[in-house]
């Protein structure tokens, strides 16, 4: 019996043992991963994540959704299309792991799985896409972080103070995603730190801020008028405030009249737009002191002006009556500013300005000062025009009168045009900024007391300024609160106008190419048609910008076989280019197009810069003895932009397969050689739009 009890003693306590350890196991069993899902747009640069699980939704398969690379994609792609083109999800979407890596001197387009991936010849940063399990010892976000989070306003005395991860969160990429061991990962993960609002937000002094109002619309403008809000939000003293009358509009705008201060912890200072070309630093957090920003220091005296900044810049001037008197003076005393810290000199920065109401006109030119203090003076005597604030008609005038040799344009300087604006333009600037980008201007927009929320409906051209500027990442455009405030964005504005590295606008398609002609020298052209289709590559070529540093030019002629005219690096002038077409010999002969598209990538293309975009152009009379479809899907995938041109007997299925996609963009056909000329400047169009619409760092 003792034995019995000792049995079903040890027995309990193996159950109870049991049962406890079970309980154990199911409060420490994991969670179920949870997997956040994003659209089909979503860009892997957006999100701040290193290394993420996503999943993908039906539909992402797009021409729209854009894919840069193959298998290590440029960071400005679609994941999820991304993910379909490399094979790892389909047109249903499903689950993926993505993880960023350094990015990359070029990227290959390529078509796979159903989608076209473009090529790039360099981007900051890329991913990888794989299938969607998390890898061993690796914690994965179920919430992602993205890089334009929203923020909501809360209102403390005359301030806007934003809330949410605007102020409260700092992001840490450089930690990794945090293994369940202490094994080293190569995949970094973010740290997300959240901070106390009150402790990030300081609270306004209880002293009132000025403030100043107006009594009617603030812009004349045909069938519409502007009602701003004109509290003026900061912790200064309260002062007197005058009004000054708008010219022949009868409206009042009431202005302080002392300098307003502003301290570097106020909450408008946070509440300053953040300059995310640089991620995490304040527009107006300058490093700079209040001192130097008012009186900006000149650059290293010298003669020749900061050589270290040679750039050809034009400031439009805002001279509108919206602006008013004071503000006006504001923007002089801004721009002498400016010209003091560039340090103008003629081996350095040159600088003209163009004032714009109704109408633009010259103010002074490039070549009218040599000196920052010469300049300074000069803008001291400039007088205001005003008018309404026609933008997109200044932007045009600029882009076809400014820069010219005549006006001291210098030709090897990148040309850069400051636009100033109050509020919003009362014209479209779409437009005009696109033809002034593609002929070479890097285009600045300083946005002075942009429309508030209620005066929205009355912007003619909402988001004027992402419209303007080459590129939307903030480095083009700063906008300012208060011309009361303007002086704090001398040294920042300085410092990117002068960053001649990042003035990518500066490339365009006239100037960024290597083009490779290959020209159907078979027996069925003819010599007369021959001369007329050199003529055609020669017209088309003296509309580039020819150097070895700029666009350079080569050629092939094929019958059965290939000749090499010239090659890339051959010529450097346009003139030379020029000439040299004029020399090549018609050969005559059969016409083997698809082994010609296979010499030219391999003498030609191969040869080809990194950072210049690899452009074909192929003329043809007839069809082709051999195949064309392989060697030019081949040439797509190393990265060439194939246009054909089909003359006469040509094939209209050989010309679409030679050509990149969408065929009928680089595809064209004329039924006579003698009508080649009309298709010259549709082709340099359809090249410089094809150019803008791609990303570039």
């Amino acid at each position: 019996t003792f034995f019995l009890i000792i049995c079903l003693f040890v027995l309990g306590v193996f159950l109870t043992c049991t049962y406890t350890a079970k309980e154990a196991t199911k409060k420490t069993k994991k969670a179920k991963l949870y997997v956040p899902q994003i659209d089909c747009d979503v860009k892997a640069g957006k999100i701040i994540n290193p290394e993420f699980i996503a999943k993908c939704p039906p539909g992402c398969q797009d021409v729209k959704y854009r894919v840069y690379g193959t298998d290590i994609y440029a960071s400005f792609s679609s994941v999820c299309n991304a993910a379909i083109h490399s094979g790892i999800i389909d047109n249903t979407g499903g689950k993926i792991l993505v993880q960023k890596v350094a990015g990359h001197s070029g990227y290959r387009g390529s078509f796979s799985n159903g989608v076209r991936s473009l090529s790039l010849p360099r981007w900051r940063e890329s991913f990888l896409v794989s299938e969607g399990k998390p890898r061993k010892g690796v914690t994965y976000p179920s919430t992602l972080e993205y890089s334009s989070s929203k923020s909501t306003a809360v209102k403390s005395g005359n301030a806007n103070i934003p809330t949410g991860d605007t102020v409260c969160k700092e992001y840490q990429t450089t930690p990794a995603p945090t293994p369940a061991t202490q094994m080293a990962t190569t995949t970094p993960t973010p740290t997300t730190t959240t901070t106390d609002p009150s402790t990030t937000v300081p609270q306004p002094t209880t002293t009132p801020a000025a403030t100043r109002t107006t009594a009617a619309a603030a812009k004349t403008r045909p069938g519409l008028h502007r009602a701003r809000d004109m509290a003026f939000r900061d912790t200064s003293t309260s002062a007197s405030n005058r009004n000054i009358l708008r010219h022949n509009t009868g409206v009042q705008r009431q202005e302080p009249v002392a300098t307003f201060q502003r301290a570097a912890s106020s909450p408008v200072h946070l509440a300053m737009e953040i300059d995310s070309w640089k991620p995490g630093l304040s527009l107006f957090d300058t490093g700079f002191s209040s001192k130097e920003e008012l009186n900006p220091k000149p650059l290293e005296s010298i003669s020749q002006g900061n050589q270290n900044c040679k750039v050809d810049l034009s400031f439009l001037m805002d001279g509108s009556w919206s602006i008013g008197k004071r503000r006006f003076q504001l923007q002089k005393r801004f721009l002498g500013n400016v010209a003091q810290a560039l340090g103008i000199g003629t081996a350095g920065p040159l600088m003209g300005i163009v004032q714009y109401g109704d109408d633009p006109s010259t103010e002074f030119n490039l070549k009218t000062y040599a000196n920052s203090k010469d300049l300074r003076n000069a803008i001291e005597k400039i007088q205001q025009k005003g008018g309404l604030s026609n933008v997109g008609k200044a932007l045009s005038f600029v882009n076809k009168n400014f820069f010219l040799d005549a006006n001291g344009n210098r030709g090897g300087a990148p040309n850069v045009v400051v636009v100033m604006v109050d509020g919003w333009p009362t014209d479209r600037v779409e437009e005009a900024s696109r033809l002034a980008r593609e002929s070479g201007i890097n285009i600045f927009f300083v946005t002075v007391e942009a429309a508030a929320q209620s005066e929205k409906q009355n912007v003619i051209e909402p988001n004027f300024v992402d419209k303007a500027v080459c590129r939307t990442n903030g480095f083009y455009s700063i906008s300012v609160p208060s011309w009361f405030s303007l002086h704090k964005v001398v040294q920042p504005l300085v410092k990117r106008v002068c960053d001649t590295d990042r003035l990518a606008c500066s490339k365009t398609c006239l100037n960024a190419a290597d083009i490779g002609f290959v020209i159907d020298g078979s027996s069925s052209v003819g010599t007369g048609n021959f001369r007329t289709v050199l003529q055609f590559v020669a017209n088309i070529s003296k509309e580039f910008e020819i150097s070895d540093t700029d666009t350079r030019i080569g050629a092939v002629q094929y019958t059965y076989e290939q000749r090499l005219e010239f090659s890339f690096d051959k010529y450097s002038t346009k003139q030379d280019v020029l000439n040299a077409i004029k020399r090549i010999s018609y050969w005559s002969g059969g016409t083997s197009t698809g082994a010609a598209i296979s010499y030219a990538s391999e003498q030609l293309f191969s040869k080809s810069k990194p950072n210049k975009r690899k452009i074909m152009i192929l003329i043809t009379d007839g069809r082709s003895y051999d195949d064309v479809s392989m060697p030019a899907m081949a040439a797509h995938q190393n990265g060439v932009i194939a246009y054909s041109i089909g003359v006469a007997w040509a094939a209209p299925d050989e010309l679409e397969a030679i050509a990149s996609d969408p065929a009928k963009e680089h595809s064209f056909f004329v039924d006579e050689f003698d009508n080649l000329y009309r298709y010259v400047n549709q082709l340099i169009q359809n090249i410089c739009t094809e150019f803008n619409s791609q990303p570039r760092n």
